[in-house]
């Protein structure tokens, strides 16, 4: 079987370094915000091009934290994309804002300008775009925007570490960006963990505050802020793959020319190749009205495939009210993505077999 992803292999190579990891935080006696997590912080920053990095428990807190620090009115209209993850929603509704929901470009399928413009009212205070799959978003249109109309402008890419737009990383298109480093990313952790970048120097500050119960002296609290700090544990082992992501991510572009090149299969939509070294590639996400059946095929094959995602957010149960809305695309999308197997231990040969059998496929 070729497992859509085995995280298994994919840590294999670095097991040993992983362990030494291991081994320095243990004997170091030090848990929680320390040397790891600042090493690993600055080494990020610098690696995205931005001033800071505070690393926060997760890839939800890290938009959370981003919208707290940021302070709107409750009420507030945050326009994002409806064809992303939930995770990018959650932290809106939850702090009183309003999300406004934007239909992808039908090419990319992610935010773009066009679609974004007509939801701007005088509640508008941000713009969330999610570089997603591993491709940044077209942000010279959105950042034009977001000066014209006075807006903050905020990336979740919790899926494009080392994704460039225009020779700048992810990350360093905005006023600041969330990071997951979620176990499946394309930098890991080996548990739960995410970061904030920005070149904002008083966000950067809240958000650390806010990250520590709002304390930067022990037991003294400036203002009301939460738990979520970056394990010194998880920032050691994000350290040691920190210095591989950018050959990692070389591997991913040259699998995804691959595919891009051999598979020509009629009934089968493949992402867009014109920025296949931009993208990292995070998901190989195709298009087929008979997903189902396709589906079934390749894992009778033994290949292994993932819905990402299923369920529009605006969909789910846990947003009913919003059940209403009108975004055939998007809902459309969501009954007929899937993603192929596409990571750095896959091998040559499987690809060979991948891209063989689905251009084989009844289907």
């Amino acid at each position: 079987m070729i497992p859509h992803l085995d995280l298994r292999q994919v840590n294999q190579p670095y097991a040993e370094a992983l362990q030494a990891a291991s081994c320095r935080v243990l004997s170091s006696g030090w848990y929680v915000l320390g040397q790891e997590v600042e090493a690993f912080e600055t080494g990020f920053a610098a690696y995205c091009g931005v001033r800071h990095c505070i690393g926060v428990g997760n890839g939800l807190e890290a938009i959370h934290l981003i919208f707290k620090a940021m302070s709107f009115p409750e009420g507030s209209e945050i326009i994002v994309p409806a064809n992303t993850y939930i995770a990018t929603i959650l932290p809106i509704t939850a702090l009183g804002l309003v999300p406004v929901w934007a239909e992808p470009d039908p090419r990319t399928y992610t935010l773009a300008a066009p679609q974004i413009e007509p939801l701007i009212t005088e509640k508008t205070r941000a713009i969330v775009v999610v570089h997603l799959y591993g491709r940044c978003c077209d942000m010279a249109p959105i950042e034009e925007l977001a000066r014209k109309y006075d807006l903050k402008l905020i990336e979740d890419a919790a899926q494009a570490h080392g994704a460039t737009y225009q020779n700048r990383k992810a990350g360093n298109l905005s006023d600041a960006a969330a990071f997951s480093f979620y176990p499946t990313k394309n930098l890991g952790a080996l548990g739960d963990a995410g970061g904030v970048v920005t070149n904002d120097d008083e966000l950067a500050h809240q958000i650390r505050l806010l990250r520590n119960y709002g304390s930067e002296q022990k037991y003294i609290h400036r203002i009301p802020g939460m738990n979520s700090r970056l394990d010194e544990l998880q920032a050691a082992f994000l350290g040691v793959k920190l210095v591989h992501l950018d050959a990692d991510n070389r591997r991913r572009q040259a699998l995804a020319a691959r595919y891009l090149a051999e598979i020509h299969h009629p009934s089968l939509q493949l992402p867009p190749a014109d920025a296949i070294d931009q993208d990292v590639w995070h998901l190989f996400v195709v298009r087929h009205t008979q997903r189902e059946a396709f589906m079934t095929y390749l894992r009778q094959k033994n290949i292994g495939t993932v819905i990402h995602y299923p369920v529009a957010p605006h969909q789910q149960d846990a947003y009913t009210e919003y059940r209403y809305l009108n975004l055939p695309l998007t809902e459309q999308l969501h009954r007929e993505v899937l993603s192929l197997p596409l990571n750095t231990v896959l091998t040559d040969a499987e690809v060979d077999y991948i891209i063989k059998t689905i251009n084989e496929s009844p289907y």
